[in-house]
């Protein structure tokens, strides 16, 4: 029985902790955080509980390819799921011209949802869609086949590495168009004339294919992982992150956390971002060039979230998510410092515990079109990290001075008032808002500039942000968020990637067959 120790327990490390705990090796996972998950995290607030990232899944409806991980796990019925509408899965409102869309499931729902707004451009959405799809379907591993190459995300298609702006730009010359397809943008960090086409194309892939959400906070998830981990003889530690890694000869030694506890195992797995896991070691453990490579890369936009607590009975519950835009020019601008903010946002009000009946599975079908009021709401804008780098230097979040309270106020602010554009009445509605900014997300997620998405993807230059699994270091892996693709998607086909790093080639894959 090898020994694996993972450093972080977000969702990469749980997935490759589950995945390892199950196939045979000992594994402990050890987060510095009281909570496990990373993105999957929740937190209690008015009396609430609310989520801190993992807000809408693609993938996890029953026969999905997370869907199919998890049955791999043993908990695919376990997950507290429930699904967004299929004829709306998504709202958009542009205020440049106070325009709403509507965006519905399936590659039909999707094409005739635009096309009442667009009707000369049918074909034109045909053909986008099918192109989309294609670059899904073409791709090995987010369909979960076995590789006869190198296990990778990339696939044979032309469109796979072309910037997703030229990608969209093939199938329309409408710029409403152009921006309306784009409007995930805000879920992946992209960037215009860099972010490749299969960023766009993946994460478009799994809500066209229907999406859904966790109830009663997305911490349920991430301790279902936990359980796989321990059940099949594994450890998490929690509240004691890792400190320091000696390495000698290009070979892990031991880790030691802050609170002096020392583990050495026979392989180690990181989840933190790259250029954390630097700073926890000699640094001559990597050459010079490799860590200023880490350090060019630029990060993916950051955000500014309010958690709200809502009246009873004063606002409905709505089963889509909503984006706020506004101008359709700026859709690629969000991490932009020279346009005023916010840019958008994404808005929702996550299902309840309350409205549940049934288990398992039973509870997406039970809870689909519930019509109750919501207790709470979320709201998510992106933001760059530059705007909050005044007080970068602070790391005690709630003691960062009256200056930076007064900072998220005005925030916070400014993001009620374009909600209420869109919903009139809406702040009659707020008893109670609570605030997190890029440096919230910095500090508990230990997340480079508070980034949401991890690394940049620049299709001029893949290989500078494709960072692979295997390091130099022979008893290291990586996986999360920087490696191939972010997300709730993302990252569990990368923890596979590095799993099979130990286990072998399609060895995963052929398991989950």
């Amino acid at each position: 029985m090898s020994k694996v120790t993972i450093i972080g327990a977000g969702l990469g490390g749980l997935f490759c902790g589950a995945i390892l705990a199950k196939e045979g090796f000992e594994v402990t996972v050890i987060e510095k955080n009281a909570t496990i998950g990373g993105g999957l995290q929740s937190f209690r607030r008015f009396g609430e509980t609310f989520d801190t990232g993992m807000h809408v899944v693609g993938g996890m409806r029953p026969g999905g390819n997370i869907w199919r991980i998890c049955r791999y796990l043993g908990i695919e019925g376990r997950a507290r799921l429930m699904d967004v509408d299929d004829d709306c899965t998504d709202s958009l409102y542009f205020a440049e011209d106070r325009r709403f869309y509507t965006i519905a499931q399936g590659r039909e729902g999707f094409v005739e949802s635009l096309a009442r707004t667009f009707p000369n451009e049918r074909k034109g959405l045909e053909r986008y869609v099918d192109a989309v799809l294609r670059i899904a379907d073409h791709t090995d591993l987010f369909n979960l086949r076995p590789s006869t190459g190198r296990l990778s995300l990339f696939s044979g298609s032309s469109d796979f590495l072309m910037p997703a702006t030229d990608f969209i730009a093939q199938f329309t010359t409408d710029r409403r168009l152009r921006a309306v397809l784009a409007y995930m943008n805000p879920l992946y960090g992209g960037r215009p004339g860099q972010t490749p086409a299969y960023v766009h194309a993946i994460i478009s892939t799994l809500y066209i294919h229907g999406a859904s959400r966790f109830v009663g906070g997305s911490c349920h998830f991430a301790d279902l992982l936990a359980e796989v981990i321990t059940e099949n003889g594994g450890t998490v530690v929690t509240g004691d992150g890792v400190e320091w890694i000696e390495i000698s000869n290009r070979h892990i030694e031991f880790v030691r956390t802050a609170k002096g506890c020392v583990y050495t195992s026979d392989h180690y797995i990181s989840d933190i971002h790259p250029c954390t896991l630097l700073r926890l070691m000699d640094e001559r453990a990597f050459p010079k060039a490799f860590r200023d490579r880490m350090d060019s890369i630029p990060n993916a936009h950051s955000a500014f979230s309010l958690f709200i607590k809502l009246k009873p009975g004063t606002f409905p519950y709505i089963n889509h998510s909503e984006y706020y835009m506004t101008r359709y020019d700026d859709v690629w601008n969000f991490s932009r410092t020279d346009r005023p903010w916010p840019l958008g946002y994404l808005f929702m009000t996550p299902p309840e515990e309350r409205n549940l009946h049934g288990e398992g599975e039973a509870l997406v079908a039970s809870t689909r079109h519930a019509e109750c009021s919501a207790t709470k709401a979320l709201v998510t804008a992106p933001m760059p990290f530059e705007m909050a780098a005044h007080w970068a230097g602070t790391t005690t979040p709630g003691h960062r001075g009256h200056d930076y309270e007064a900072w998220k106020a005005e925030k916070a602010e400014a993001l009620l008032r374009q909600i209420e554009e869109v919903h009139p009445g809406f702040n009659q509605c707020v008893e109670a808002v609570n605030t997190a900014s890029p440096l919230t997300i910095r500090d508990y997620y230990g997340a480079k500039e508070g980034t949401i998405c991890g690394f940049s993807k620049d299709c001029r230059n893949i290989a500078l942000s494709q960072l692979p699994v295997v390091t130099k270091i022979d008893n290291l892996l990586l996986t999360g968020q920087n490696n191939n693709l972010h997300g709730f998607c993302g990252v569990p086909l990368t923890a596979i990637t590095t799993c099979e790093a130990l286990l072998g080639t399609n060895y995963v894959l052929n398991r989950i067959l």
